[in-house]
């Protein structure tokens, strides 16, 4: 019995192939469910469904991603802040220990820089003395009343009275070198014989202090008294006194000439650090600035004129501080424009002023009074009292040598060690 069978199309037994491709077989006729009529419902695979929920779901996996993206940033930066907070809280410690330690070497730099002492010389003069000056740790000289003029080459340890170059009062005293020197003298005003005679004079000598001779000066007012006289190198120097007057010299002294005057108040003081910059300090709060040798002069400004200044001193061209009544202490750190109060802590008059450097000063003045300070003014300390004589000048060679002078021969000397006012002998 043969059969045909013709146009079938369904997919043979075993035609594994033919039925992954899916066929269809001839007798098999029914709606797919991928059908758009299928059960006449729209098919839930239909382009538009699928574009709808595939965005849905595609947007809430980016949110999802996102959240996760945003929590996964802010713990980093959380740790991150963290970080930075247990960095900062290290640095400030370290700031913290560090300040603790500036703090104790600021407290322990007076005990080691000043751990010298004043104490005091002895002489045989009980005039009042004027100035000191040294040329370095051994030798200087002392000047006073009635013509008192001390000398030592051991650092005060024995001063020994040379012989008087005048009976006069002698103010001031200079040595440019060994042999080399100045004084200023002051008469005593009963002791002129004529309206034309001089009450001030400056003298030089040339052997050391043995012989003394007057030194010419042109201009000179014969009632006008002069205070004291700077030098620098060279032979240059300044002497000044009453009614502003200023003389210069150009050959240490052998000659002055007057220069025109810049104030009709008293000069006291004044400190020059090179051959043209150079300050004068005196009555009714007057400081005076130059900058040509004393060719000219520049008024500073100050907020009172009721202070009699009577010293200054500068340790480079815009740093310098002056000096004054009831306890009066001023500072400039512009060259002299301008000036600023500090605390001295006493009202007692100060006659001289001394820097050493930006940081270490001196000051002395009445009843003794020896102030020191170890930052530049912003704290005065009061030293142990040496003596109740009020101390008119002070000098220093360096930071653990000094004299202060005044009244009654009082010689008071400040060093360091046990053996600062000995001099070293060699054993025998």
């Amino acid at each position: 019995m043969n059969l045909s069978i013709t146009n079938f199309r369904g997919a043979a037994p075993g035609n594994i192939v033919a039925a992954r491709k899916g066929i269809a077989l001839p007798h098999i006729s029914r709606p797919s469910r991928f059908d758009d009529g299928f059960l006449g419902r729209p098919s839930r695979f239909d382009d538009g469904f699928i574009r709808r929920h595939s965005r849905g779901r595609i947007e809430g996996f980016m949110r999802l991603r996102q959240n996760r993206s945003n929590q996964f940033s802010l713990h980093t930066a959380h740790r991150t802040l963290h970080t930075a907070h247990r960095t900062l809280h290290t640095a400030h410690r370290t700031l913290l220990t560090f300040f603790i330690f500036l703090l104790t070497a600021h407290c322990l730099l007076p005990t080691a820089l000043a751990s010298g002492t004043w104490q005091r010389q002895r002489t045989s003069s009980l005039a009042w003395l004027h100035s000191v000056f040294f040329l370095d740790q051994n030798r200087g000289w002392v000047v006073g009343s009635r013509g008192t003029l001390l000398a030592t080459t051991d650092g005060g340890t024995h001063w020994t009275s040379l012989v008087h170059p005048t009976e006069d009062t002698i103010r001031d005293i200079y040595f440019a070198d060994d042999q080399n020197g100045i004084i200023v003298c002051e008469r005593n005003i009963y002791d002129l014989k004529s309206n034309t005679d001089a009450r001030a004079y400056l003298m030089k000598t040339v052997d050391g202090g043995e012989h003394w001779k007057r030194a010419s000066m042109r201009g000179v007012d014969p009632e006008a008294r002069i205070m004291r006289a700077i030098f620098t190198g060279a032979g240059r120097g300044w002497a000044f006194g009453e009614g502003g007057a200023v003389f210069t010299t150009h050959d240490l002294g052998a000659t002055w000439t007057r220069l025109q005057p810049a104030t009709k108040y008293l000069l006291l003081g004044g400190d020059f650090i090179n051959e043209d910059n150079g300050w004068l300090v005196g009555a009714g709060g007057t400081i005076l600035q130059t900058s040509d040798g004393g060719e000219s002069w520049q008024h500073s400004r100050l907020a009172t004129t009721g202070v009699r200044f009577n010293s200054t001193s500068f340790v480079e061209q815009r740093l310098g501080w002056a000096v004054g009544s009831g306890g009066a202490i001023y500072r400039t750190l512009n060259g002299g424009r301008s000036w600023l109060s500090q605390n001295s802590t006493i009202e007692t008059d100060l006659f001289d002023v001394k820097f050493l450097d930006a940081a270490d000063g001196w000051a002395v003045g009445a009843a003794g009074v020896v102030l020191h300070t170890l930052d530049g003014g912003t704290h005065w300390s009061m030293e142990r009292g040496v003596t109740e004589h009020n101390l008119e000048r002070i000098f220093f060679v360096d930071n653990t040598h000094g004299w202060a002078v005044g009244f009654g021969g009082t010689i008071i000397a400040f060093g360091t060690g046990d053996n600062r006012f000995l001099a070293p002998r060699l054993r025998q």
